[in-house]
């Protein structure tokens, strides 16, 4: 046999002997959410039940937070009025059902992108509005000053999160013992920290700094360690398939960074009518066709700044007071992560 023969003969068998992995099952396509929203005249979220700085009703009633202020702003995109929105509290466990049953449009509930949840969930992630990270609580009087101490500690985890996975990792990596107290309601497990029943309260780091928050004069009682022990990037979840509404919920955020960017806030942003910078006059609708290429109207990053303000006014309402630090979740012209793609 020559050796073109045989060449050829050896790529038969090898592509015979390939075995193709079969393909990911994909959703089809969800039904159009943007023109469910519109018929309905309501963008319905989900978001946590009682999270300081992220999803809490005040004392009228009306929710308040980064999460909830993400909402908002979808809404007044889509809508023109950003408050025309219906809340629908969820848990851990809830959440994703809610979502992938249309019971809900939009999931801003402090959740973690991951690739499983991306690829297995039916779901996309549209922006992170928080980039936050796993850390622990203890009580002050307890004398720990750092995670690696927890050896034999009891620690309270919410089930149906990637903590419990981080946590798990993270002792095991360190060859620490320890004890799981994994509780559902974020109430409850917050009780059970307070009253002792664990040694350790484990949960995103700007969670952890509401629960002080929300504590007042009694804040000081608990001290967040400083390990860091994970990457949790959090934001708007849609289903998949459907991309328009998945454009909007995207670009909604990217309005608000580059509204920060321009120095157009809800105080001033009607003064930006008149500038004569090319890219601040098709953010505001003055020239091309930014917003009927979303399918909405040109003026939408106008609506979401009047509803809700910049990115840096959402943080500085909702995360300053918590006490979480803005750090990498800064403009990128600050040394953080928040970094707009052109909008033209």
């Amino acid at each position: 046999m020559n050796l073109a023969k045989m060449g050829a003969a050896l790529g038969a068998a090898m592509l015979g002997a390939i075995t193709v992995a079969p393909a990911v099952a994909q959703p089809a396509a969800t039904a159009d959410t943007v023109a469910a929203i519109r018929a309905r005249g309501q963008l319905v979220c989900s978001h946590a039940p009682s999270t300081v700085g992220f999803s809490l009703p005040d004392s009228q009633g009306n929710w308040r937070g980064i999460d909830v202020d993400y909402c908002r702003a979808v809404a007044a995109a889509i809508l023109g009025d950003g408050n025309r929105i219906r809340v629908i509290p969820s848990s851990t466990q809830q959440r994703f059902t809610m979502l992938q049953s249309g019971e809900i449009d939009l999931l801003v509930r402090s959740t973690t992108w991951t690739l499983a949840r991306e690829a297995s969930l039916g779901f996309e992630f549209a922006a992170i509005n928080v980039y936050d990270g796993q850390g622990f609580m203890v009580h002050r009087d307890a004398g720990v000053t750092s995670a690696r101490q927890l050896d034999g500690a009891t620690v309270c985890v919410q089930p149906g999160t990637t903590t419990e996975l981080n946590m798990a990792d993270f002792f095991r990596s360190n060859r620490l013992r320890f004890t799981p107290v994994v509780i559902e309601s974020i109430e409850e497990i917050r009780n059970a920290f307070i009253s002792r029943r664990c040694d350790a309260y484990t949960n995103d780091a700007s969670s952890l700094a509401s629960f002080a928050a929300s504590q007042g004069a009694n804040a000081n009682r608990y001290l967040l360690l400083p390990e860091i022990i994970s990457k949790e990037p959090l934001g708007p979840v849609v289903r998949k398939g459907d991309f328009r509404f998945f454009d909007i919920v995207r670009w909604t955020h990217f309005a608000m960074v580059t509204a920060e960017e321009f120095g157009i806030t809800q105080a001033n942003v009607d003064t930006f009518m008149n500038s004569n910078n090319p890219d601040i006059q098709r953010f505001m609708g003055r020239t091309g066709d930014l917003g009927r290429m979303l399918g909405l109207e040109n003026d939408w990053a106008v609506k979401i700044i009047r509803a809700v303000g910049n990115y840096g006014e959402v943080w500085e309402r909702n995360m300053t007071p918590i006490g979480f630090p803005r750090g990498i979740n800064n403009l990128w012209t600050r040394g953080g992560l928040q970094y707009a793609p052109p909008m033209r």
